[in-house]
């Protein structure tokens, strides 16, 4: 159960990986037309957003449980990384996929959703490495135990 954490910090970040710097791009390879790609990646896209939601979510419960799975110095560091990275797949999923699936001032847009799903995976990489070393040993407490 301690692992919790780590798995769903994993999840998010491999997630936006696979989707975003492959996923996607082999569409764009693979498939007829841009058009036929682009309309594929947008639903790509709104199911990643779901993920970062699931995740995001069910850490923040975990990081605020009875129970602590993670110690609370490693909750609240990530707690801003958290909420950054669910806010900003909100934004793009809200504000931004809109416009480029209507294809307004397209160039802008999808540079400006690129950007801000960069953020969002390095928010997710960030918890990621907090919540591995919230599981580690601090080397104070190695230091006790040997």
């Amino acid at each position: 159960m301690r692992q919790l954490p780590v798995w769903l910090a994993a999840a998010w970040a491999m997630s936006l990986t696979l989707l975003g710097f492959l996923v996607v791009p082999m569409l764009f390879v693979h498939l007829p037309t841009s058009a036929m790609a682009g309309q594929m990646a947008a639903k790509l896209f709104t199911a990643q957003t779901w993920v970062s939601i699931a995740c995001g979510a069910t850490l923040l419960m975990v990081f605020r449980s009875n129970r602590p799975l993670v110690p609370v110095e490693q909750a609240q560091a990530a707690t801003l990384f958290v909420v950054g990275g669910v806010l900003l797949a909100l934004l793009v999923e809200l504000a931004v996929a809109p416009r480029i699936v209507a294809r307004e001032n397209l160039a802008l847009w999808h540079r400006v959703g690129s950007a801000m799903y960069l953020v969002q995976w390095v928010c997710a990489l960030v918890v990621f490495q907090k919540m591995i070393r919230a599981l580690l040993p601090s080397p104070a407490q190695s230091d006790t135990q040997a």
